[in-house]
């Protein structure tokens, strides 16, 4: 079964996304931050990663640049919804640069997530 790590530190959102991937039929497991993700995936390697942009502690874009320097290939999909005066497009831009696979938008549909996730396992 395919393992996805989802990351995100808002709670609600972390929820619906584990639940809306668990029903494509993938194995979820979840971190709140990079630092997290980067001990789940020293533990059990994922065969892609969710990961939110802006986080505390560790957020996506650096979670991105150290899975690069640490030659990961693992696909990842950068997920944004813009806030905190940078603005939306930067955010998903600024990780298409650094080798995401996919982006997505938030808010977002189930049939977006499917494509984005299709997208990176590809």
């Amino acid at each position: 079964m395919t393992k996805v790590l989802i990351v995100d530190d808002d709670e609600l959102f972390r929820a619906m996304l584990t639940e809306m991937v668990q029903r494509e039929g993938y194995q979820v497991s979840t971190a709140t931050n990079g630092n997290e993700a980067l001990a789940a995936i020293e533990h059990s390697r994922p065969d892609l990663v969710i990961t939110d942009i802006l986080m505390p502690e560790k957020d996506g874009i650096e979670l991105i640049m150290e899975l690069a320097q640490r030659e990961s290939r693992i696909p990842i999909i950068a997920v944004s919804g813009g806030r905190r005066s940078i603005s939306l497009e930067f955010n998903l831009e600024s990780a298409k640069l650094m080798g995401v696979r996919a982006t997505l938008p938030k808010p977002f549909t189930r049939e977006d997530l499917r494509r984005a996730i299709t997208e990176a396992l590809d």
